[in-house]
């Protein structure tokens, strides 16, 4: 179906080419009248619209009706069409899009837009359209092409050409399924907010765990370090070393400290928080 006919008339469209042609897939927009699209040179839908109109001529007399595509349009309905639709050029392909639109117009041209917004009956909405295809019933009584007609039967009732092939029931029942699908709310479509270069960067892989204790709370760490400054106040008041020329003390005091720091230093811990491998 053609992405610019709304919801509930592709529902409606879709039943109208079945009731037509007796099928609604791809093949159904390539059948003419009577089913005799073999005899045709090339399929429908390959043909140009100018082609289409032109040939139709000729059927009206070979096939007995000039009724053509998924919509049975007739060669007076397509050149109608042409007329009230611009953007219709006689080198368009006879395509099943093509059709599609040109079968919603027909629906526009019924009352499609009154029916749905509530001011045209189900009722004589349902005339209209059996008025625009044969096949489809009437919905009451009413007075028909060439007869008074009664409800379920064809509009052209009495041609000896036409009648209807569905009940209409089955017909009320597609209408109000039209009409649901017509007046839902369309959800709005939320645009997807462009990923930034932060977010599309993969994050960074997290390292297992460390289970060292960090180095404020170890206690090899404090134990060195207290044994450090521990001795080199023992040294300085038991060995008597502050009587010593103060270049002999440094020397003395630069040997203890660089042991504790060493073994200070050596601690995993401590290696690992000054980023020392």
């Amino acid at each position: 179906m053609n992405k610019t006919v709304p919801a509930g008339a592709a529902i409606l469209l879709d039943f109208i080419r079945e009731t037509e042609v007796g099928r609604k897939d791809r093949a159904s927009y390539d059948v003419i009248y009577a089913n005799r699209q073999n005899r045709l040179k090339q399929p429908l839908t390959t043909m140009s619209f100018g082609d289409v109109v032109e040939a139709q001529k000729a059927w009206s007399k070979s096939h007995g009706s000039s009724a053509a595509g998924a919509y049975q349009f007739m060669r007076a309905t397509l050149i109608g069409l042409a007329k009230e639709i611009p953007s219709i050029e006689g080198s368009d392909i006879f395509t099943p899009d093509l059709q599609d639109r040109l079968g919603f117009h027909l629906l526009k041209r019924r009352g499609y837009p009154a029916f749905v917004a509530g001011e045209l009956s189900l009722v004589e909405f349902g005339r209209r359209l059996a008025q625009e295809w044969a096949s489809l019933p009437v919905l009451a009584d009413t007075t028909g092409n060439e007869q008074g007609v009664k409800r379920g039967q064809s509009y052209y009732a009495g041609d000896g050409l036409n009648e209807a092939l569905v009940k209409p029931e089955k017909v009320e029942g597609v209408l109000r399924e039209v009409l649901a699908a017509a007046r839902r709310p369309v959800k709005p479509e939320v645009p997807t907010a462009p990923v930034t270069h932060a977010e599309a960067a993969p994050a960074a892989a997290a390292g297992p765990a460390s289970t060292r204790k960090a180095v404020a709370r170890s206690g090899r760490f404090w134990t060195w370090l207290l044994t450090a400054g521990g001795s080199v106040v023992t040294a300085l008041r038991e060995l008597n070393l502050v009587t010593l020329d103060w270049r002999v003390q440094i020397a003395i005091l630069t040997v203890i400290v660089g042991f504790a720091v060493y073994a200070i230093s050596s601690m995993p811990v401590v290696r690992e928080a000054l980023g020392l491998k």
